[in-house]
């Protein structure tokens, strides 16, 4: 797991929405493919346009390891063989995870307004950490997430998976990435960290901000670290069944600020990679015949079809980083202390010496560097695939007829350095009701019944206050925890940041909002 999302700190990151010196956006995409020394750019219109073409002329050119040029032009090592990224990840002694050795940061060669520094600039959390304190972070990461259990995590994904089908059921039309795969995960994944229902609807969109990098991001991240110092706040008060109140609880003693920033991590990079696993899933499902044969026939189980998908389209393309502690040689090229590697997941994945032949089919081998290996392999790979697996399954079973609307050669990808996302997945199938699932009946009843306690309570007169007209009412445990915390935070802009949803909206109706838009 990497983080893709630092916290914004101070006035220089307030600068981030201007495009940085180098960056396409500057010149309208004018980018050449190569830079200074002739090296290839992982960045521009080409590398953005086919990566993976990109990936294997690099691998024609270099072999194992290839020199790159990343925006600002500073130079990287891409690995590309599937053995390379398997020896830098298992040997943290010699590639660290520690961004704070990378020469240019030594050097001060990096700006202050660099698109690399939300993924590369360090932060005190297990991804920039080896040793004891990697152990000490990660283990408390660890055991919270290994504390939920499938038929748990199941009931969460049926109830969202049911309740975002219910929405387009009637129509008969769909289109699978924005209306269920870039909701399904973060829905799922409030749950688990314990946030209240409403927050659900609201983290989905800030999420798909910040991995754009608009010029809103970094209010929508403020948004994110409202949204979780309150419910740590909350879970202080209130412990429960979740990973908040876990991390809290922890022998390791996290501080607050370690548990708000090893949630958003959990919360934004499983976001990222279980949107981009269910949507290339569902793609190769509905555009690979020999792929819902071997499903309906019993043949291939979902899993197992999971791991195809894995090995063909890594939900990360490449991760950054790792960082050389000292002189060493690795695929044939002399490494220096300080020198950037990028893990290449999706070159590796197709290395013609583990895959000589890339169509036979590898169901069922899970031997891909999708989630990583060694010390920093991805904690959370198991909830992600079990989400993608089981939301899936059971869009499947509530939409069985369901179809691709468009021809395939339509399909569209947008790329960035980092991922490679699928646009658009517009289906149709039969129109239907679809039955609301029980756990959202419950909760909306729930919901509806507090709602009119309040309101009576509202309208009752207030016998402790007869004799004190004026007198103001106290505010409810929740209300004074919220208003502790904040109610608002300041954009960096001035402007108020997006606030938190008060608890008793109804999740129902701010999910349904989405779609009414």
């Amino acid at each position: 797991m990497t983080t893709p999302f630092p916290e914004p700190a101070g006035p220089a990151h307030a600068s981030a929405a201007v495009p940085p010196p180098g960056c396409p956006a500057h010149a309208g995409g004018a980018v050449s493919p190569t830079g200074p020394g002739g090296l290839r750019r992982l960045y521009g219109p080409e590398a953005e346009t086919d990566p993976a073409g990109l990936y294997e002329k690099l691998r024609a050119e270099h072999g194992e390891v290839a020199p790159v040029l990343l925006h600002g032009d500073h130079r990287a090592w891409l690995v590309l063989g599937h053995g390379a990224n398997i020896t830098v990840m298992r040997t943290p002694s010699l590639f660290s995870r520690d961004s704070r050795l990378w020469s240019a940061f030594r050097n001060n060669e990096v700006p202050a307004d660099s698109p690399l520094l939300p993924v590369v600039a360090w932060q005190p959390i297990c991804v920039f950490a080896d040793g004891d304190e990697h152990r000490r972070l990660r283990g408390a990461l660890l055991d919270g997430l290994n504390g939920f259990d499938r038929r748990g995590i199941r009931r969460h994904v049926r109830r969202f998976t049911t309740d975002l089908v219910q929405v387009v059921g009637p129509t008969g039309r769909a289109e699978l990435i924005s209306q269920f795969a870039e909701h399904l995960p973060m829905l799922v994944m409030t749950k688990l960290l314990g946030m209240p229902d409403e927050y659900g609807p609201q983290l989905v969109t800030a999420a798909r901000d910040l991995m754009k990098g608009t010029e809103t991001a970094i209010a929508s991240n403020e948004y994110v670290v409202a949204g979780l110092r309150r419910t740590i706040a909350i879970k202080r008060e209130s412990p429960g069944d979740d990973l908040t109140s876990r991390l809290l609880a922890h022998p390791a003693g996290l501080t607050e600020d370690e548990v708000m920033e090893h949630l958003r991590v959990v919360l934004l990079a499983a976001n990222e990679t279980t949107v981009n696993l269910i949507a290339d899933s569902l793609k190769m499902v509905l555009t690979d015949p020999r792929f819902r044969a071997h499903l309906s026939g019993g043949q291939m189980t979902l899993g197992e079809a999971l791991d195809q998908v894995l090995w063909d389209s890594p939900p990360m393309s490449l991760v950054a980083g790792r960082w050389a502690t000292a002189d060493t040689e690795l695929g044939g090229r002399r490494i220096s202390a300080g020198d950037l590697l990028l893990l290449g997941l999706a070159a590796g994945n197709v290395d013609p010496v583990v895959r000589p032949d890339l169509t036979a089919p590898l169901y069922g081998n899970r031997s891909h560097v999708s989630f990583g290996a060694g010390p920093h392999e991805c904690p959370g790979q198991d909830i992600g695939r079990h989400v993608a697996e089981a939301g899936i399954d059971i869009l499947l079973t509530l939409l069985p007829d369901v179809r691709l609307a468009v021809p395939e050669e339509e399909l569209t990808w947008s790329s960035a350095w980092i991922s490679r996302h699928l646009t658009a997945l517009p289906v149709e199938f039969t129109a239907r009701d679809i039955e609301p699932d029980p756990l959202s009946v419950a909760e909306a009843e729930q919901a509806e019944a507090e709602q009119a306690r309040v309101e009576q309570a509202d309208a009752a007169p207030d016998r402790a206050g007869t004799d004190r007209p004026d007198a103001a009412p106290e505010p409810e445990p929740e209300t004074a925890v919220r208003a502790a915390q904040g109610a608002e935070r300041a954009g960096p802009s001035g402007q108020a940041a997006p606030t938190v949803p008060a608890q008793r909206r109804s999740w129902w109706d701010a999910l349904t909002g989405l779609f009414r838009r």
